[in-house]
């Protein structure tokens, strides 16, 4: 088996005769290089002579440098082959595919998938150290585990959306949130999720309706809203300054009330200037409203309670 570093010792310190091509098993080519070597020797002290020995030189020290830096699987498929090669081949044969693969996806895909690894694998570390806070067992009971799946209807509907979504197929997540959360309106994570799949879908209003729901449910992970890369879009939003100074809630106009003081029966003769965008606001809030439960994102109890909230 050879050794990559001990190839570049042998070719730095005695690449001048070829030392590195004998260990390596090319060995016409250093045997052309001792008899160059003693060639050179052979012709005396001459400009000729020093030239040679100073190209061997050189060449010695590149090859140094070029094992050194070469692949270890590489110059094990180029130089370790003959040794095992069917190990070699198969791996390279088997890996082949998954090579081509990670070539074909762009960089976005690429850093998007390596950030999704990085926060799986924070997501596993915060689980278990809150496992070692509270002293639970890493591996759920048979019967707790049946019982957290009957607390949570929407779990395998939400599984399956996480997945399709970290596969980028985001109408076929959205799909699968939808269903979860038809099992567990009060799902958070599920509203969440949804939500970044419609800012990666660039539909802002069901975005904002979904994060404004997920935090009404008790989400609070605030600085995952300001840093979560599939809520990009909807940080670029006009409305997103205001959203987040609400503690990232859909806000509610104030209702207007009128001061008569001479008759309460009788109607203020004409409103101020400034209220009509207030009303027009209102207006556009509960047509919003009115759209997201014909298409079926919001049930009548919800309609109903989001309008009672807009009306004051």
């Amino acid at each position: 088996m050879k050794d990559k570093t001990i190839a570049a010792i042998l070719a730095f310190f005695g690449g001048i005769i070829g030392l590195q091509r004998f260990y390596l098993g090319q060995k016409g080519m250093g045997m052309a290089q001792v008899f160059f070597f003693v060639l050179a020797l052979s012709a005396g002290p001459s400009p000729f002579t020093v030239m040679l020995i100073s190209l061997a030189l050189i060449f010695g020290i590149i090859d140094a440098i070029s094992f050194l830096s070469m692949d270890p699987r590489e110059f094990d498929l180029k130089y370790n082959e003959s040794l095992a090669p069917t190990s070699a081949s198969g791996n390279h044969r088997g890996n082949r595919q998954p090579y081509q693969k990670q070539r074909s996806m762009t960089d976005r895909e690429r850093r998007f998938q390596e950030r999704q690894r990085q926060r799986a694998e924070q997501e596993r570390e915060r689980e278990r150290r809150d496992r070692e806070r509270f002293n639970q067992q890493p591996v759920e009971q048979p019967a707790r585990a049946a019982k957290s799946v009957r607390r949570d209807p929407g779990r395998s509907d939400r599984e399956t959306g996480v997945r399709h979504f970290r596969e980028y197929e985001y109408e076929e997540a959205i799909a699968a949130f939808q269903r979860a959360l038809e099992k567990n309106p009060r799902d958070v994570a599920s509203h969440f999720n949804i939500a970044c799949a419609y800012s990666v879908e660039e539909e802002a209003d069901r975005a904002f309706y979904h994060l404004d729901r997920a935090v009404a449910l008790g989400f609070d992970d605030f600085d995952r809203i300001r840093t979560h890369d599939s809520l990009a879009y909807l940080r670029i939003q006009r409305a997103f300054p205001d959203f987040a100074n609400n503690q990232f809630r859909l806000s509610t106009p104030e209702p207007v009330r009128i001061s008569n003081e001479e008759d309460p029966l009788v109607a203020a003769p004409e409103q101020p200037a400034n209220n009509g965008p207030v009303h027009d606001e209102l207006l556009e809030q509960l047509q919003r409203l009115a759209t997201l439960r014909e298409k079926g994102l919001l049930t009548e109890v919800e309609f109903t309670t989001q309008k009672r909230r807009l009306l004051g």
